[in-house]
């Protein structure tokens, strides 16, 4: 499988664009569940090595109605215990790929998969968006 990796830009009058950035290969049985999170979590340790970061990461796969990933965006990178994010920033990227569904996605270089109170709060954040 292909997969997409996008940015955003702002074009020469100001709006802003979708830019792709590069594409990876990933191999797949062809029965990749792109809902399933051990799945997820195996593709961005494969192909983005958040397993192995020392700080915090944030990404957002942009997926369509059927689960096919449309795109990944890297969203921020933060310290050793936090990272960034404004529902903005998914949404705009979203829509621009013309996602039906995302999946957010970040690490903890703690390697303790615990939710911080503060991702809890964005989580809420983002659904009431």
């Amino acid at each position: 499988m292909r997969i997409n990796f996008y940015d955003t830009r702002l074009s020469e009058d100001g709006r802003t664009m979708l830019v792709k950035e590069k594409a990876v290969n990933y191999q797949t049985d062809g029965s990749m569940n792109a809902h399933s999170p051990k799945v997820l979590k195996e593709l961005m340790n494969s192909i983005v090595h958040l397993n192995i970061l020392g700080e915090e990461h944030l990404y957002m796969l942009a997926l369509n109605h059927n689960g096919r990933i449309l795109g990944i965006f890297f969203i921020s990178k933060g310290t050793v215990c936090q990272t960034c994010l404004s529902p903005r920033e998914l949404f705009i990227r979203a829509l621009m790929v013309g996602a039906s569904c995302i999946v957010i996605c970040h690490n903890h270089p703690s390697q303790n998969p615990a939710p911080s109170r503060e991702d809890m709060v964005t989580t809420q954040k983002i659904k009431e968006a």
